[in-house]
């Protein structure tokens, strides 16, 4: 197990576990292809490939990720993050190419939590004179 890298990357109540092994580019999201678990959706795809495609290694690195939480677009946001941490300790050279990007950097978005006395965060019930 030499060349195995394991990183993790979160966001918003996502946690994705990557393990970056020298491949010939397959990537698999908790033991599925990522067209399947991502659903085809292009968008998401691009996102997680966006740190391969900026160094052009797609088919240098085998990942393989495990994720947890939230839901689809936040989980493809931890994947993205975990990736590029992991490229990022294979090279110290590829962290000045990532960091501009704003690749490296944690989205610090989440859920604001619900106040007594409304309907959710900031929803209030409707006002009535009488």
């Amino acid at each position: 197990m030499d060349n195995v890298i394991y990183t993790i990357g979160r966001r918003k109540s996502a946690v994705a576990q990557v393990k970056l092994s020298p491949g010939e580019g397959l990537i698999t999201i908790n033991n599925q292809p990522i067209n399947e678990y991502l659903q085809a959706s292009p968008a998401l795809l691009y996102q997680i490939q966006a740190p391969l495609e900026v160094l052009g290694l797609q088919t240098n690195y085998n990942i393989d990720v495990t994720v947890s939480g939230g839901g689809i677009t936040g989980q493809a946001g931890a994947i993205q993050l975990g990736i590029t941490r992991a490229l990022a300790t294979v090279d110290s050279s590829f962290r000045s190419i990532l960091k501009p990007k704003g690749l490296l950097t944690r989205d610090p978005r989440v859920k604001e939590r619900k106040k007594y006395g409304l309907k959710k965060a900031r929803k209030a019930p409707q006002f009535s004179k009488r």
